[in-house]
């Protein structure tokens, strides 16, 4: 389990670009089809707002809606789903389980071992890949 920390929304700004922070404090969204230009070798989709594991590369698949899509976190702990019954729907958002940053929505309909579809926001997530 990650140990819990908070920043100021002054600190998260100075951390973060206006589309970071819209996203991951505000629980914004990006324009689909912006950020899945993400390397395809091993490797590693950390929090863009603490640097948390999230997301392994061989967990990500292509979805065809415009944002990464993962079928798995890197383990359960690493992400907190929340119900979200926001702009008249409902669905299950996916948060930073480290900064509670948001990163986006789980869905029902992804491919299998586990049939689930974790929709992630690209500019919430960075990179680091596998090390030799």
């Amino acid at each position: 389990m990650h140990e819990k920390f908070t920043k100021s929304e002054a600190e998260w700004k100075e951390q973060l670009d206006a589309l970071e922070f819209k996203v991951l404090r505000k629980k914004g969204t990006e324009r689909a089809g912006t950020h899945d230009n993400f390397p395809k070798e091993p490797g590693t989709f950390m929090c863009k707002g603490c640097g948390a594991p999230l997301f392994e590369q061989s967990a990500k698949f292509e979805s065809g809606t415009g944002w990464p899509s993962f079928f798995q976190p890197i383990e359960p702990e690493a992400v907190e789903e929340h119900d979200d019954r926001s702009f008249f729907m409902r669905r299950t958002e996916v948060v930073c389980a480290r900064c509670d940053g948001h990163l986006g929505h789980v869905f029902p309909d992804g491919p299998q071992p586990t049939g689930l579809r974790y929709c992630m926001n690209g500019v919430a997530l960075s990179f680091e890949p596998e090390s030799d």
